[in-house]
């Protein structure tokens, strides 16, 4: 299995570092299609996953000439640690309440399939909306807060709905969104984990899983940088539509999958 939890990771993490989505949003829903990992485990080492992935991709991508927005992503990164810590918590209460896994996934995975939805929805339509250019603090913040929450508690580490967010309200092109959201996604998960640590609230895992996993994940940033330095704007939003789409699809068959297990 650690064979193929590396290819998994690696092809993930690819694909998120080109689009910006941290690889965990692909991660987790096909750990959870296969059953290769209890829904718990699948997502703390996602997470370990994508912290790795957006690390390394930030570094390699360091001189490619598209620039971190710190004034923005900087505060935006505060929210997401706190709504990281607090999505965790909510994770921990949440899996405490049922017996079952596959109760918990199906939670997960139905939640992940709606906002799913509403992300493809806005990509769609995005040349037809107008975009913000937000400027306050907190309300910077207060973004940051809900995409940290909502990321920690799927244990997906980010995904197409950061992009979306920093489309939309902060007016980024494509390549740009893509690597602020790496950076708010390697802070948010940092903390995340760090919290599930401290708590005790840490899985029974396979440091050979973990190892594979966070190899796959390093070796996709690497390769999602190869990539995305060949693509403009309109090839990243192509990717990211159609990993929007394969999401979806995937999330929505893990809903009905866990409930028939239930």
């Amino acid at each position: 299995m650690p064979v193929i939890l590396f290819f998994i990771c690696l092809c993930a993490s690819a694909v998120g570092a080109v689009v910006g989505a941290g690889g965990g949003v692909i991660i987790k829903p096909v750990l959870d299609l296969f059953g290769l990992l209890p829904v718990s485990t699948a997502s703390f080492c996602s997470s370990c996953t994508v912290f790795c992935m957006a690390v390394s991709s930030l570094v390699r991508t360091r001189n490619s000439g598209v620039r971190l927005q710190l004034r923005v992503s900087t505060p935006l990164a505060g929210g997401a640690i706190l709504g990281g810590l607090l999505g965790q918590w909510l994770f921990g209460l949440v899996r405490t309440s049922f017996a079952r896994e596959n109760v918990l996934g199906a939670i997960q995975a139905a939640l992940l399939t709606a906002v799913m939805l509403l992300v493809m929805l806005y990509i769609c339509e995005k040349d037809r909306l107008p975009s913000k250019h937000i400027e306050n603090l907190f309300a910077i913040s207060a973004i940051g807060l809900g995409l940290g929450l909502t990321s920690s508690f799927l244990g997906i580490g980010g995904g197409p709905y950061n992009v979306a967010a920093l489309f939309f309200f902060f007016s980024m092109d494509a390549k740009t969104a893509a690597k602020n959201s790496l950076y708010v996604i390697a802070l948010s998960q940092a903390s995340s984990i760090a919290f599930a640590a401290a708590a005790g609230s840490v899985p029974a895992f396979a440091p050979l899983h973990l190892a594979s996993m966070i190899a796959g994940g390093i070796g996709g940033a690497l390769l999602g940088a190869a990539i995305s330095r060949k693509l403009d704007n309109s090839g990243v939003e192509r990717i990211l539509k159609l990993l929007v789409l394969f999401i979806t699809a995937v999330d929505l068959y893990n809903v009905f999958r866990f409930i028939s297990q239930g």
